[in-house]
């Protein structure tokens, strides 16, 4: 089987995907370290984040959905989440054991004090770059995402 020729546009996201990866990892580390007073770290405020741009309340399998990750992760930090006040479950009237997750006042607290501490962080960490260059970056990784999710080739995780 011979190897095929690496393409310009395939070298060039190649090394997108992994800057992406560092990328990430990085922002994970800044999310928990920026939240982490107020009880919360990347992957809960990431939820409670979905919850909140949802407009309603939603069983736990449509906020991964949303959020593009697995239900049990996402399961498993509802259930943190809950354990400590942040979030609730109520009663879903259209499937019995799908209950709702919705936000305490603790948890509407936390998320908009965390969206406060974000604010300030973006503005520093955007000094610089072209409002112009952040649009076109997400437009590539947005249809990057779309084409991805349209031939199912993602593994949704969170």
């Amino acid at each position: 089987m011979s190897t095929p020729k690496r393409t310009p546009a395939e070298a060039a996201l190649t090394d997108l995907v992994l800057d992406v990866f560092r990328l990430s990892s990085r922002m994970l580390a800044a999310g928990d370290k920026l939240v982490a007073d107020l009880g919360l770290t990347s992957a809960r405020w990431q939820i409670l984040g979905s919850i909140v741009t949802s407009g309603r309340a939603q069983p736990v399998a449509w906020l991964a959905r949303d959020m593009g990750g697995n239900r049990q992760n996402v399961q498993r930090i509802v259930n943190d989440l809950e354990q400590e006040g942040f979030v609730e479950f109520q009663p879903n009237p259209h499937h019995r054991r799908a209950q709702l997750v919705v936000l305490t006042d603790k948890g509407k607290k936390a998320f908009d004090a965390a969206m406060r501490l974000q604010a300030r962080w973006a503005n520093e960490l955007t000094e610089g770059l072209r409002v112009e260059d952040i649009a076109t970056t997400r437009s590539v990784i947005t249809a990057l995402r779309k084409r991805l999710e349209a031939t199912g080739d993602t593994d949704e995780q969170v």
